[in-house]
């Protein structure tokens, strides 16, 4: 097989280029001879790299991550679930009592046993919670103080709309992601809680298309005079930057039911979806980077942005983008907004998800176990799961099922009159209505390499997403019907 070609250069040499170069060298070395059969997952050194740090300890070296610790127990639970692999009772029973050691006592969860509340350690210990939780005594669910999370969130509301990540912290699109996901998961969703919110997303897009961290709210006319909030333009803070974009694309999925309730008179936010395709595809490394994702612009590839960039294609499918889309026989996509309304020609080829696969199995595989950045870098948990959920996201087509959501609403059992109750079914309906089209999964080489498809929102299972809903939600799901 001949060698792909190398990026072009302009001879003008830099740090950058350099690296570039460098890069390109290794993962040559990592090209396999048949693009069809590339390096088989090495399931079993996975699990044990996995289970030694859950059993035996971390390295010393993650001893930075001390703030973190939500965040590692997430990372090793998830990656077990994508693999298919279960805990027993009393390992699940062990973990259920570490992350309730994290509750703060006035809401939310720290980034480890009386650390100050944060948004994104909560996210963490309550989708590891989804996993190994249970409703009852001892079982995590019940122990949630849901109350005083929810005045924990609002505490840390801004008023344009943003979220501070912790009292007394900076503002950040990933704390509101987190915000979200966690009060869909616990039934916490108010329309007080998300007002503001989809003007705050819309202002993180970037020129690039791709969004950034924050964004400017504030604007004072004189040096020492008080500040004004704006309205319109708020300019984002930072460059596009493959997490932020998967973040601030999926708080936007899940506020649709919120925007689609708004008055005829509501000025609805608009994206501009067709610069955030062009970023994201643009974001896929060429041959030569074996079909990688990069997370900003001129950036070299990396493993974990196989679910952060690589998720996203999903997350535009629902919204009417990027073709392909998984149906049923009365589905009906979505419409997407004003001056993105054609979409006729696009389709799904506009990303590579067997290159993507191919990256991840010869480059994103350290021989001793685990899932890394790129070689020659040792693994790590945050790279693991994030490998692995990105091997996921190529190898199945998740889409929003109108005939599951039409059975969730024909059995919703509850109240249904006020703006909450509507918005907690529009919410619960929605999120569970994510569906695998049979009989489309693509899995490179053997079918070991298979992982179990994962909620494109959320990064949870669709068993653990439905559990732990339906218990808040207080709903009986209607079952998952198979074709013959």
């Amino acid at each position: 097989m001949a060698h792909p070609r190398r990026s072009p250069h302009d001879s003008y040499e830099t740090e950058t280029t350099d690296q570039q170069a460098e890069t390109e060298t290794i993962l040559l070395k990592h090209l396999p001879l048949n693009p069809g059969s590339p390096s088989p997952l090495q399931k079993d050194a996975h699990l044990q790299f996995l289970v030694r740090n859950l059993v035996q300890g971390l390295p010393s070296r993650y001893i930075s991550q001390d703030a973190s610790q939500p965040w590692l127990l997430y990372w090793t639970l998830q990656s077990f679930s994508v693999m298919g692999v279960a805990m027993d009772p009393n390992n699940k029973q062990k973990a259920i009592d570490t992350i309730m050691a994290w509750q703060h006592p006035h809401g939310g969860f720290g980034g480890g046993p009386g650390q100050a509340a944060h948004l994104l350690p909560t996210y963490a210990a309550v989708c590891a919670l989804a996993i190994v939780g249970r409703p009852g005594p001892g079982g995590g669910w019940d122990q949630i103080d849901r109350e005083k999370m929810y005045q924990f969130f609002m505490s840390v509301k801004q008023p344009d709309g943003a979220f501070l990540v912790a009292h007394h912290a900076e503002v950040d699109v990933r704390g509101t992601y987190c915000l979200l996901v966690t009060a869909h998961l616990l039934n916490m969703l108010t329309p007080e809680l998300l007002e503001g919110v989809p003007a705050f997303i819309k202002s993180c897009q970037t020129y690039e298309g791709g969004f950034s961290s924050a964004s400017q709210p504030y604007f004072s006319p004189e040096p020492e005079g008080p500040p004004t909030l704006l309205d319109f333009p708020r300019p984002p803070l930072g460059e596009a930057h493959g997490g932020y974009t998967f973040c601030s694309l999926a708080s936007w999925i899940m506020l649709q039911p919120y925007l689609s309730m708004q008055e005829p008179s509501f000025q609805r936010p608009i994206l501009n979806f067709k610069t955030l395709l062009r970023w994201l595809v643009q974001m896929q490394g060429s041959e030569v980077e074996l079909g990688g994702f990069k997370g900003r612009t001129n950036k070299l590839v990396d493993g974990c942005y196989s679910w952060w960039v690589g998720g996203c294609f999903a997350l535009l499918s629902s919204l009417g983008i990027v073709g392909s889309h998984g149906h049923d026989h009365d589905h009906e996509p979505a419409t997407v907004h004003q001056e993105d309304e054609a979409w006729d020609d696009v389709d799904d080829s506009l990303w590579d998800r067997s290159a993507l696969q191919r990256y991840i199995l010869c480059a994103g595989q350290h021989p001793a176990g685990g899932l890394r950045d790129k070689p020659p870098k040792p693994a790590d948990s945050y790279h693991t799961l994030y490998c692995l959920a990105g091997l996921s996201t190529a190898q199945h087509n998740i889409f929003l099922s109108s005939t599951r959501r039409d059975l969730f609403l024909l059995g919703w059992e509850g109240p249904h009159e006020s703006p909450q109750d509507q918005l907690r079914q529009a919410c619960f309906t929605k999120s569970l209505s994510w569906t695998e089209e049979e009989g489309t999964s693509h899995v490179l080489g053997s079918q070991n390499n298979r992982m179990n498809a994962t909620h494109p929102v959320f990064n949870l299972t669709m068993t653990h997403t439905e559990g732990i809903m339906a218990h808040f939600y207080e709903q009986v799901l209607p079952p998952r019907t198979k074709k013959t």
